[in-house]
């Protein structure tokens, strides 16, 4: 089977695709991932054809505001959708649509009659279990819940509104808004694979058919891959360090996290490793060493505890190797996958972003290191992880 699986945004947004790509390729696929530029190395290090989609990566700053947030969406998405159309080639027996693609993708597959799966890192549908990933934590109860989370699909479809205007006038489709088509997706049971662990976030009770939850999709790592030499002495040189990193984001902030970070090391009596990610964290000494890009899966199981921004794949990954996290969210779903994480007793209470201080992280971390709760609710958590085929779910979808 040819599968085309489209993916944009920030490299958390894009790095599970490869590693379901190359599970699809191993079980006799034909896979291409189309994406942007920026991830084509990591696509092709994970076996797989590459196809440019025409937009940047998102790597945000600091915290938005969710009208900042709708604007710089609604910027990116009609900038993906002018050159969507040229992503699917004649031949693809099936477009695999994350989250951010499906609302484009479902046009291209009218008007060429390709089949489509949802492949999705966040749960989009509304729910009485929980709100909307993009509004935080606090239930609204049942109703309020399922309301919100309406309203968000909603706001959602604004978003996409120029982009589908100008892909549907580009493909020769009659007009048709965003919520219609998705309106059209529901009535049809369209299948949506959700790509996240049930023992971070249980498939919800009210959940049509066709909407499952079948486990991480973990990011492609080369066999052969192996930690760097500096980062194996300086693991070996003591007590386990804890990991601080913000992936891709808090851009600009790299000053003052890299202050926050090595003064709550040495409040708690810690030592550290620091991922610059694109903050630009940095610093240097005996208890502290600074890192470049290093698979989580690789480091994660050396690390006492981690403290990142709990996306959605840095926080699975830290369940994954069965240690504590302190969450510090920035933005978007960030809040939503720290309270998860801390609702499972696996992550002390969320810090926000904003108001990180070197007092409140030195005081998390002792308590992330120090009491075992932490640590054994994130071993169950592994434990049940280890059960899932996140991979193997999808292919038995595809039939």
């Amino acid at each position: 089977m040819r599968i085309l699986i489209a993916a944009a945004g920030s490299r958390g947004d894009v790095a599970p695709y490869a590693g379901l790509g190359a599970g699809l390729r191993e079980a006799g696929h034909d896979v291409t991932l189309a994406t942007t530029d920026a991830f084509a190395p990591l696509l092709r290090e994970a076996g797989l054809e590459f196809r440019s989609l025409p937009t940047r990566p998102q790597d945000r700053g600091g915290v938005e505001s969710r009208r900042e947030l709708m604007r710089t969406a609604a910027a990116f998405v009609t900038e993906l959708g002018r050159g969507f159309a040229d992503a699917v080639e004649p031949g693809t027996d099936l477009l695999l649509l994350s989250a951010t693609t499906a609302p484009l993708g479902w046009h291209l597959a009218e008007a060429t009659g390709t089949p489509t799966v949802g492949a999705y890192l966040q749960p989009t549908a509304p729910t009485g279990d929980f709100p909307p990933t993009v509004m935080g934590t606090r239930s609204l109860g049942r109703l309020g819940n399922r309301t919100a989370g309406r309203f968000a699909l909603r706001m959602a479809d604004r978003i996409y509104r120029d982009a589908v205007t100008e892909l549907r006038r580009r493909l020769d489709l009659p007009a048709l808004g965003p919520s219609e088509m998705r309106r059209r997706q529901e009535r049809a049971n369209g299948v949506v694979l959700h790509g996240f662990s049930a023992a971070l976030l249980p498939r919800p009770s009210d959940w049509r058919a066709g909407l499952d939850v079948v486990g991480t999709w973990w990011p492609y790592v080369d066999p052969e891959r192996r930690l760097p030499a500096d980062l194996e002495d300086f693991l070996a040189a003591g007590a386990r360090p804890v990991f601080i990193g913000f992936g891709s984001m808090a851009a600009g902030h790299g000053e003052r996290l890299s202050e926050i970070a090595v003064e709550a090391l040495r409040r708690a009596g810690l030592r550290g490793i620091l991922q610059a990610g694109s903050a630009g964290l940095g610093a240097a000494g005996d208890d502290v060493l600074t890192i470049g890009d290093v698979p989580h899966e690789l480091l994660f199981p050396r690390v006492a505890a981690a403290v990142h921004h709990a996306g959605a794949g840095t926080a699975a990954a830290a369940l994954r190797a069965g240690i504590p996290a302190v969450p510090v969210p920035v933005t978007a779903d960030q809040p939503f996958w720290a309270g998860r994480l801390a609702t499972i007793g696996a992550a002390t209470d969320p810090i926000p972003f904003a108001s990180l201080t070197a007092e409140r992280l030195a005081d998390a971390l002792g308590r992330a290191v120090r009491q075992q709760t932490y640590t054994r609710a994130a071993s169950v958590a592994a434990r049940h992880m280890a059960t899932e085929d996140g991979v193997g779910a999808v292919l038995k979808a595809l039939g």
